[in-house]
């Protein structure tokens, strides 16, 4: 069988699914800038394909039978574009990272680490507590708010139930059985109650038609005022206008940004991410959609994109299937 590699990252990763597969493949690495003759002939005799974007742009893929998303998020693929026949799955692994990120953001946040490192960097005690320093807060006994109850949201909630804070989740459904480390839930159509309790809120939900600009002007108006947002998922479930407007009035204390409403091509890593100067506003946390990026989620997540193409070498059931044409 012939799978192929489409785009630079899933190419970077070729020696890691090379040295996890235990049976045998002919691997083809096409790069984002690959000419559109050479992805026609590579994808017209496919078996499978590692992407994180597919429409029906791309030239023919007849005989393909997985389409594997190189990540979590398949909002890239277009689903109608799928081969008739083709299996579309996903990856995982990312959980415990962006949990992490999580966690971490919230108690860089709650202790001005990044102020405190920053100012005495450059020679000040300022924010010492034997100078006069600002007191600074601590998460144990903060209510943390999680919208999408998923694999973060549940690694997001057992990291900070340890730690001594209160879990609130705002999901669609709740799994059963029930996780310990969850210690309420709201359904979907209280989220705007559900938000007036929490003082973080980490969103954690897919992109769908139904979450695309869930947080918006009205919905940060039902926040604390000393609440803080953490956006681990897509930067579109946050509307851009009404989140840059709530940070800059600090109509909500604060954010925590992981995603991002511009991403750049590798040909220029300098884009700004958003139409609004963040990067101006001190109230704001940001970094480069970079929480999930680390040792353990690339092996964990290449484990599970090498299963799925050795079961589909071997005839057996895919995992993380997501839907077939």
């Amino acid at each position: 069988m012939k799978v192929v590699l489409l785009g630079s990252l899933a190419s970077r990763e070729r020696h890691r699914l090379e040295a996890k597969l235990q049976t045998k493949f002919t691997i083809v690495s096409l790069q984002d800038a690959e000419p559109r003759d050479v992805v026609a002939r590579e994808l017209a005799d496919a078996d499978a394909m590692i992407t994180l974007h597919y429409d029906r742009t791309f030239p023919p893929a007849p005989r393909l039978k997985l389409l594997q998303a190189a990540g979590a998020g398949v909002d890239r693929i277009e689903l109608a574009a799928l081969p008739k026949g083709a299996v579309l799955a996903n990856a995982f692994g990312h959980e415990e990272a962006v949990a992490e990120y999580c966690v971490l953001g919230m108690l860089a946040w709650s202790h001005d680490f990044l102020e405190a490192e920053q100012s005495f960097r450059t020679g000040s005690w300022r924010m010492s507590g034997r100078f006069g320093a600002p007191i600074h807060d601590e998460i144990m006994g903060k209510t943390l708010g999680i919208v999408g109850l998923g694999r973060i949201g549940l690694a997001t909630a057992s990291r900070a139930k340890a730690l001594g804070m209160t879990v609130l989740a705002c999901a669609r459904s709740i799994p059963s059985p029930a996780p310990a480390s969850v210690d309420a839930f709201m359904p979907w159509r209280e989220i705007d109650d559900f938000l007036t309790l929490c003082d973080y809120v980490v969103i954690a939900c897919a992109l769908t038609p139904e979450t695309a600009g869930l947080m918006n002007t009205a919905r940060f108006a039902r926040m604390k005022r000393t609440a803080v947002i953490v956006n681990v998922a897509r930067g579109e479930v946050v509307d851009e206008d009404a989140l840059f407007d709530a940070l800059q009035r600090k109509v909500i204390a604060g954010g925590i940004i992981d995603a991002w409403y511009r991403y750049p091509s590798e040909d220029d890593l300098n884009l700004p991410p958003s139409k609004h100067p963040f990067h101006e506003l001190k109230n704001v946390i940001m970094t480069p959609h970079s929480s999930a990026w680390t040792h353990g989620m690339l092996d964990r997540r290449w484990t599970q994109i090498a299963e799925n193409l050795d079961r589909l070498q071997r005839g057996e059931a895919l995992i993380n299937v997501v839907a077939q044409a």
